[in-house]
């Protein structure tokens, strides 16, 4: 009886994979990037996509197509409105928009949890750094600044964004947020020009490309501040949020914000495609998700562009986005204070 259930699912198995490989032949799988080109999101997307395809049954082609704007809102509205979940359309989105449902901004057109979750290629914890040639050597001279410094973010639901927002939330110190830039780069473009001073980001953005390659060498930036429990061993003299938590008696309520705020680095770079994508169709791009973060070229690859390939499964990041937007009134008061609204 064993042997005739186990014969009956291979049987299954076997028939779903064949139907997978006749659907994906001879067609392309768009990849909606909610970046700019060439920033960080952007870049582990398409590494993604170029190896993906050998994964899938049928071999499909991949494209990136670039919808960057409000920090990924525009990007991930248009998978959870526009795109059918044909599983021929997936996305790459950056993960703290869920503070935008979270805030009900009514751009946010998305249940953040309903999304079908594929899987994220890294964890990266966050950085904030600030212009050097500023008389700031901590973030205490922010806390005592006559003037905030002002930081630049392309949107609410950035970390960009946030982030300043959570050290003014969680150590007293003051900044201004400057938003509406369309991706990291202009970003950047603008602390070169002195039109801001500061800008949160990813530790794997900032050592991974240009222009912080330069930055570093020049000594042009210094970073305040770095969000893990522990100090990355490439910034060793930097603080983590929590040790500064611990040296200004940061209260539990601040506390707690910031332990919703920073699951955003959890969620990583995420893959997601529209809502309702057919159960067979989401296991099979998981599958092959996680295989092409195994494949030796793939990580070749990244191992070449200091790109670090740490990878989050769709069911560990299902489970995550059911979590952070279910939250009590007391905590999303909290954010909404943080965000301004």
């Amino acid at each position: 009886m064993k042997k005739l259930l186990g014969l009956v699912l291979l049987l299954m198995l076997n028939s779903e994979v064949i139907a997978q490989s006749s659907f994906y032949q001879g067609k392309t799988i768009r990849v909606v990037a909610g970046a700019s080109a060439g920033s960080a999101y952007d870049l582990y997307a398409r590494l993604v996509a170029q190896y993906m395809g050998r994964h899938i049954p049928g071999n499909p082609n991949f494209i990136v197509q670039n919808m960057p704007g409000a920090g990924s809102v525009i990007g991930a509205n248009y998978l959870y409105n526009v795109v059918k979940p044909d599983g021929l359309t997936i996305g790459a989105v950056q993960p703290s928009i869920y503070f935008n449902q979270l805030q009900k901004r009514p751009e946010a057109k998305y249940d953040w949890a309903k999304f079908t979750w594929i899987g994220s290629t890294d964890k990266s914890d966050h950085l904030l750094y600030m212009r050097a040639d500023l008389p700031y050597k901590s973030l205490a001279d922010v806390r005592k600044a006559p003037e905030p410094p002002k930081c630049g973010s392309t949107g609410a639901g950035s970390s960009s964004y946030f982030m300043p927002k959570l050290l003014e939330e969680t150590l007293g110190t003051k900044f201004i947020v400057i938003a509406g830039y369309q991706g990291g780069g202009d970003t950047d473009l603008a602390v070169e020009k002195g039109e801001i001073q500061c800008r949160a980001l990813t530790i794997q953005a900032f050592f991974s490309r240009e222009p912080y390659h330069t930055w570093r060498q020049k000594g042009f930036v210094r970073v305040m501040m770095q969000t893990g429990r522990t100090r990355d061993p490439r910034l060793p003299d930097v603080p983590t949020l929590y040790e500064l938590m611990n040296d200004y008696k940061t209260g539990e309520g601040p506390r707690r914000l910031a332990a919703l705020a920073l699951a955003a680095p959890e969620f990583g770079r995420p893959i997601i495609a529209p809502p309702g994508l057919a159960p067979d169709k989401t296991r099979l791009l998981r599958d092959a998700f996680m295989k092409t973060t195994k494949d030796p070229e793939l990580l070749a690859e990244a191992k070449k562009k200091n790109f670090d390939i740490t990878p989050t499964g769709g069911e560990e990041l299902e489970a995550l986005a059911k979590e952070v937007v279910a939250q009590p009134l007391e905590v999303v008061e909290r954010v909404q204070k943080l965000l301004g609204q």
